[in-house]
């Protein structure tokens, strides 16, 4: 008997089933490398419209994370889309390699107080070795890039280029010295920028506590009563008892009613709405006097607790009635809204007074508490207003408070004397720099869009840019300040070129060794040399400077701007915030034209990611055991515009959909691998009417994907790669096609058109897929366009998205092919009842009859004698029903003998006697002029 599986044309490919990607990515990658194809990239994509997306530099320290990891993915996902959409789209990877954090690992690793020259010294080193490490990270990730020319903020050109910026932005007025609060942060010793400032819970001390006031006849005469006769308390009440000793000033809203309480033995001065409060607070009964209103308060004289000074009342419209007494302290040199009430109030900087030291101590000569812990002296403090008979009560309350995001240590508020960029001076032009970026904001896209709101609302509301910091690693601030005057030196910009000078030849190094008289010359002892370095958001925000216009200008036609930042939701107060003042402060608008932000990822119960809680997904982990290709797909499945999910169970998901499309592309390749374009491609015009349909529905797909990578919504596109593969292809498509490609003559019209269909949705749905799936899609295309003799191997992003031929009446064809669609799955659960039965063992085992209403009926009768086909069956008949209650579709077994070769129940089976397990329809196809198939 004749092996008739032999004259079948079974698929073969050599894409094997399962991608084994722990084991083959890494190879992969050194092949990418080896061919050098970020640069082969570059030079196809020449000439092409410029996009380019800046990279936000990753600090410099510790292995990577899962928020690296989805960030740099996003990244590759865009650029490598940007490519495919037509666009030289390059991709610089940079790091931040100045700050604190490096600082203090080299100190914890070879101690403190090194001379500040081996600190730099041992800190560019460790820096360096630590960008290696994230490098081949990324680099494991799939992520496509310049990775052997990244910027790094401590090239010696970008510190130069750095020292540029900031002089341009001091020729142009914005930079100034004064006195105010900033974070400040004792474990640091340094002032903090806004974006290294976290809240977490802390317990503190409450308390209420009394002035006396110092002016009790004309208290007396602003309400209206008669001589005080008991004493008079203004009561405060706060959570930080260390500021106590620096108070100089009551606020008072001017709006609210204020109240002087009578409790017997004193008069209270308190906030009408919260008399009652209070009075319960301190176990005391009283009754309300009179009230005023806060205005007629204003400047009334109060004592201080304990020292012999006064404090008057300032008006506030920040003042509240949420807690507490209606009543503020005002420690000018420890508070934002304390700062900026007693500045409007006359007094100035060298008024304030300063007791706490960068440490955390107070200063050894404040009186009663000199050199004690500013938080262990509560104890003191509370003694003290005790036995002077100002305390009124006291409790622990916890509340949100500020701390340092590399300690984890509370901040405070103090005034220093610093570096800042002032947001509301006027500059040459008439505008301020909020101004500016305030139009920044307007000007860019953002993704998602609410992100506008948010920055707008900070640039708002921020204050002045403090710049400076105490510490050794970091770009210098290269200022000559006259000894006696303060003043900076008269040829300060100029001056500054000459710093960039050294330090772009000897890096930062060079400042710190130089000598001011080889500037200054003579006047070098008038002047001192000052060694306060940049704030780090600084090195990153003028990356659009020293980096795109420096050392890797993206040459973009529409001038020295990016196309795209992309970082974490948090950099709305970080580097988009940076870059957005230092832009609009240098060349007038904000160095980028859009900006998308992330969320961060969690557990799957959207919980934070903590060792202590044992849900940190490690990056480094998964593509171990899973492969960097499912960690691109998670990112890329997930919305990233608020949190992302991940977890072991979210990830198993995620392979499950990795699995169904990777079958679906061996199915894809191995029923092409004896296709030629070239050679075999059938025209349009002559190909089936299911293969149309299939090239209208892989248009449209590939229509919504495209759109959705330019809307950089890429969940969709995983959704709709996902349906497609499933329901369109497998469920659909390639169900009913494997009859044609399998028994069809082998160089038959029939199935030479349905791979031209198919190579084309393979091309389609690989290149829709190459941003995400990177892997897989090059992996894929290799068999797909294996290179011929002396060629080098061709990549998948050395093109461009595919281009279906073109034809008309898709919407017409989509139609009726959603009505054919629906009814076959109706057919297919009538003949599964029938299999559940027992009756049947498969589809090609029944006979379907089929009574449709005119639309449905004119439908499936277009499809002539391919109706079976299209349903699965062996027979399928077809009648009209006159109304949609005499629809109906019944399955019944076959009573005819089933086809060896095509599996088919058809009584033409045993009516060739050369070939008696054939059916006429095998016997043709394989030794006569074989079969005519017109729409399936």
């Amino acid at each position: 008997m004749a092996d008739y599986r032999k004259t079948l044309n079974l698929p073969d490919t050599s894409f094997p089933m399962r991608g084994d990607l722990p084991k083959r990515e890494p190879g992969w990658i050194a092949d990418w490398q080896q061919r050098k194809l970020y640069q082969r990239i570059r030079k196809a994509s020449a000439g092409r419209p410029k996009f380019v997306l800046h990279d936000g530099p990753p600090y410099a320290n510790g292995n990577l994370h899962i928020g690296h990891a989805l960030n740099k993915i996003l990244k590759d996902i865009i650029v490598r889309s940007k490519t495919l959409a037509g666009f030289d789209a390059p991709y610089v990877p940079g790091w931040d390699c100045h700050g604190l954090p490096i600082e203090h690992k080299v100190e914890v690793t070879h101690g403190k107080n090194l001379p500040a020259d081996r600190v730099r010294e041992l800190c560019r080193a460790y820096a360096a070795e630590q960008v290696e490490i994230q490098k081949q990270e990324f680099i494991r990730l799939g992520v496509l890039g310049d990775w052997d020319n990244p910027y790094l903020t401590m090239n010696f050109a970008n510190e130069a280029g750095e020292i540029r910026a900031l002089a341009e932005m001091v020729e142009a007025g914005y930079v100034f010295k004064g006195l105010k609060p900033v974070n400040w942060c004792f474990d640091c010793g340094s002032a903090l920028a806004e974006a290294e400032v976290e809240y977490a819970d802390k317990q503190s001390p409450a308390i209420d506590v009394g002035f006396p006031c110092a002016e009790p006849e004309r208290l007396a005469d602003i309400f209206g009563v008669g001589m005080l006769a008991k004493p008079v308390l203004a009561v405060i009440w706060t959570t930080t008892p260390w500021t106590i000793p620096s108070n100089q000033a009551l606020n008072l809203h001017p709006e609210f009613d204020y109240a002087l309480v009578d409790t017997g033995e004193r008069y209270l001065l308190l906030a009408h709405d919260l008399v009652a409060a209070c009075l319960e607070r301190y176990g005391l009964d009283g009754r309300i006097v009179a009230s005023v209103k806060g205005a007629e308060l204003e400047h009334v004289r109060f004592r201080h607790p304990f020292y012999d000074r006064e404090s008057p009342v300032f008006l506030g419209d920040y003042v509240t009635l949420e807690a507490g007494t209606g009543i503020v302290h005002s420690a000018p040199a420890y508070g934002l809204d304390d700062f900026q009430s007693c500045r409007a109030n006359g007094m100035q900087s060298d008024d304030f007074l300063t007791p706490v030291t960068g440490d955390g101590r107070f200063a050894a000569d404040l009186p009663f508490f000199g050199g004690l812990n500013i938080w262990k002296a509560g104890p003191a403090i509370l003694d003290k207003l005790r036995e002077v008979g100002s305390l009124l009560a006291e409790a622990r309350i916890t509340h949100s408070y500020m701390h340092c995001w590399r300690h984890k240590t509370p901040l405070i508020y103090r005034a220093t004397a610093q570096w800042f960029v002032g947001m509301d001076r006027t500059v040459a032009d008439g505008s301020t720099l909020r101004e500016r970026a305030l139009r920044g904001v307007e000007a860019t896209r953002f993704f998602p869009a609410w992100g506008q709101a948010r920055l707008h609302a900070m640039i708002a509301n921020r204050p002045d840019w403090c710049i400076s910091r105490q510490r050794n690693w970091g770009v210098p601030i290269p200022f000559f300040l006259h000894k006696e005057t303060g003043e900076l030196h008269p040829r300060t910009v100029e001056l500054m070129e000459e710093v960039a000078q050294h330090v772009e030849r000897e890096g930062i190094e060079a400042w710190f060794k130089l000598d001011a008289s080889e500037l200054l010359g003579a006047e070098a002892a008038q002047y001192d040399k000052i060694s306060d370095t940049l704030d780090v958001w600084f090195d990153s925000g003028t990356t659009h400077k020293h980096v795109l216009r420096g050392s890797h200008d993206d040459g973009h036609p529409e001038g020295p701007r990016a196309d795209m930042y992309l970082e974490g939701s948090d950099q709305h107060r970080g580097w988009f915030h940076s870059s957005l003042l230092t832009g609009c402060a240098i060349d007038g608008h904000a160095p980028y034209r859009s900006l998308l932000t992330h969320g961060f990822a969690v557990d799957g119960q959207g919980r934070k990611m903590s060792k202590s809680l044992g849900n940190v997904v490690v990056p480094q982990e998964v593509t171990g055991k899973l492969g960097a290709e499912i960690l691109r797909l998670w990112v890329a499945s997930t919305d990233y515009s608020g949190e992302l999910s991940i977890s072991k169970e979210i990830l198993d998901r995620v392979v499950e959909v990795y699995r169904r499309i990777r079958n679906t592309l061996r199915f894809l390749l191995a029923n092409t691998a004896d296709f030629d374009i070239g050679r075999d491609a059938v025209p349009l015009e002559q190909w089936l009417d299911i293969d149309r349909y299939a090239l209208a529905f892989t248009r449209k797909l590939a229509q919504q994907a495209e759109a959705d990578y330019a809307r950089m919504e890429f969940h969709r596109i995983v959704q709709a790669l996902q349906v497609f593969c499933a329901e369109d292809l497998g469920a659909f498509y390639l169900d009913i096609l494997k009859d044609r490609l399998y028994t069809t003559g082998a160089d038959s019209q029939a199935r030479r058109a349905a791979q031209t269909a198919l190579w084309h949705i393979t091309q389609t749905l690989l290149k829709l897929m190459a941003p995400i799936l990177s892997f897989t899609a090059e992996e894929a295309w290799a068999i797909l366009n294996p290179p011929k003799d002396g060629d080098e191997a061709d990549s998948i992003m050395l093109h461009t998205f595919h281009a279906l031929p073109a034809q008309e009446g898709e919407a017409g064809l989509i139609a009726r092919w959603e009505t054919i669609r629906a009814v076959r799955a109706e057919g297919l659960k009538v003949i599964e009842a029938l299999r559940t039965e027992g009756k049947v063992g498969s589809s090609l085992q029944a006979e379907l009859a089929l009574a449709l209403t005119a639309d449905k009926f004119n439908a499936m009768a277009s499809l002539g004698e391919d109706l079976r086909f299209v349903t699965m069956t062996s027979a399928a008949t077809l009648s009209e029903a006159a109304r949609v209650e005499d629809e109906g579709i019944v399955a019944t077994p076959s009573e005819a003998q089933k086809c060896e070769r095509c599996w088919h129940y058809v009584e033409s089976v045993g009516k060739h006697a050369e070939h008696p397990t054939l059916c006429g329809r095998c016997v043709s196809n394989l030794f006569g002029d074989g079969e005519t198939r017109h729409h399936a």
